[in-house]
């Protein structure tokens, strides 16, 4: 018998209701996290990352937001249970870390007052036992001094310190999914680094399955097993972190890889861009959403949305033309 993924995301929609009418901001998503593994949702700022991780959690405002699909955790879909059972499961089965620890944190209380709420809601703790848990998960993260640092505000912490109490919160109850966020955004590369070594090292001691939110193809690189690519709302790709580095089948996804500074390559010369810009989700385009960016778009991408198709290899792509252009780009290689 085959084991079911920790978390399977099919066909999600995410509709807004707005003043212009209906606005779809997620559009068919699909894709799986099982347990023990970091899979990477990547892509430019608007193509629905963190409205697909709000999704999962159910965050939105339901009276304005309409859900279609199903997400479903641990064999229960998420989006038939109610507020009540929804309250259970998020902060304690699935955990999120948020993009900005300064405007997620609530200033006027002390950290240990905002990590002990956590564990004393979930885990049924008093008070007492619930600030020993609270310093024991910020020395896990690597907080120096944590009985000190409990009883300060989060404006007496720096940056990468504010990151690893939001840790230290997502972990308190040990969930089994864990949604990071562009977890070290705004952080220097020393702080990143860190910040991404505790959250792998809780991974393995947990196994916990991981969903890494993040446009930092670096990161994706060093953590993830598996990435799956976003456009405007839709997965365009996905694949193994080898198989996409090295052989990736989508334009776009090409051309992210082709805009990471190389250590090798010429100073001189100018980094590769994708040129255009995302549009808005109230002008998307009749056929291929990438097509009006692409340089190998011809009449059937702009008339035809492609299906997210199944490689030979396993992998998934969303483009009309991947054969093709795979085998000119061979071929270019041969020659040149």
């Amino acid at each position: 018998m085959v084991n079911e993924p920790l978390l399977n995301v099919k066909e999600l929609k995410t509709i807004f209701s707005t003043e212009k009418g209906p606005v779809t901001a997620v559009d068919g998503v699909t894709f799986h996290v099982d347990s023990g593994e970091t899979v990477g949702i990547v892509g430019e700022s608007g193509c629905g990352k963190s409205v697909t991780a709000e999704s999962i959690m159910r965050l939105l405002n339901e009276q304005t937001t309409k859900y279609e699909g199903a997400i479903t955790y641990n064999g229960k879909n998420l989006l038939h249970l109610s507020k009540e059972q929804m309250r259970k499961i998020r902060g304690n089965e699935i955990s999120m870390i948020f993009q900005d620890p300064m405007t997620s944190l609530n200033p006027v209380y002390t950290i240990g007052n905002q990590i002990t709420e956590t564990i004393m809601i979930h885990q049924k703790l008093s008070k007492e036992k619930a600030y020993v848990k609270a310093i024991e998960m910020l020395e896990l993260t690597g907080i120096p001094s944590p009985e000190k640092r409990i009883y300060e505000y989060p404006h007496n912490l720096s940056g990468g310190m504010r990151q690893r109490v939001m840790i230290a919160m997502a972990l308190s109850c040990h969930p089994s999914l864990l949604i990071a966020d562009e977890p070290t955004t705004a952080l220097d590369v020393t702080i990143q680094a860190q910040i991404l070594d505790v959250i792998s090292d809780l991974k393995k001691e947990l196994n916990m399955g991981v969903m890494m939110i993040t446009h930092d193809l670096g990161v994706v690189a060093e953590v993830c097993s598996r990435v799956v690519v976003m456009y405007l709302g839709q997965v365009i790709e996905e694949a193994d972190v080898d198989t996409l580095f090295f052989n990736p089948k989508h334009p776009y996804t090409k051309g992210l890889l082709k805009s990471i500074p190389k250590l090798d390559g010429d100073r001189n010369s100018k980094l590769h861009v994708v040129e255009g810009t995302v549009p808005s989700l109230d002008n998307i385009p009749e056929g291929c959403r990438f097509a009006p960016r692409c340089a190998y778009a011809d009449e059937l991408c702009l008339n035809r949305a492609p299906e997210l198709e199944t490689t030979d290899e396993g992998n998934k792509v969303r483009c009309w033309h991947y054969k093709r252009i795979f085998e000119e780009e061979g071929a270019n290689a041969t020659t040149s």
